[in-house]
């Protein structure tokens, strides 16, 4: 995940919030990629970047003018058979870190949230960035590298 440049504010790399200059980064601002401890120590693994193949995925898949889903959908179909509700905190993250890259929107009661400072339930919406681009499969297959052609 690349940080923004410029400025004094950063995204944090794994949960995709806001990260504002702190005095004591004064000397060390161009290495922080975490907002906390725990973001460092959780970094990103497979399924957080499944998580954010299947939200961009099923976006693509949906036809209607702004059709957005709710990240429960996208770890229903990460978790497989498994227990997805444990996946819902990674999801959001991953929501978080694609409106970092411009591609989705965040919802709540049809207008755009802050991603870094949303409560509650949240519907996910592409961008036009998304719609004009094609998605990447990150994780291994039998496909390694396939491409997910955007149907708009």
């Amino acid at each position: 995940m690349a940080l923004q440049s410029g400025g004094d504010i950063r995204i944090c790399a794994s949960c995709g919030r806001r990260i504002e200059q702190r005095k004591r980064w004064r000397n060390t601002w161009d290495t922080i990629r975490y907002c906390s401890q725990g973001c460092r120590r959780r970094r990103l693994s497979k399924s957080d970047r499944q998580l954010e193949v299947a939200i961009q995925t099923l976006l693509l898949q949906r036809r209607g003018a702004g059709a957005t889903i709710c990240p429960s959908e996208a770890a229903r179909e990460t978790a497989g058979a498994g227990d997805w509700r444990e996946l819902m905190e990674p999801a959001r993250r991953a929501a978080r870190r694609l409106v970092a890259g411009g591609l989705v929107e965040i919802l709540q009661k049809g207008k755009v949230v802050d991603p870094s400072k949303f409560r509650g339930p949240i519907r996910i919406r592409a961008t036009a960035a998304l719609i004009g681009a094609s998605v990447t499969v990150p994780f291994p297959g039998p496909d390694d590298g396939r491409v997910v052609e955007s149907v708009y």
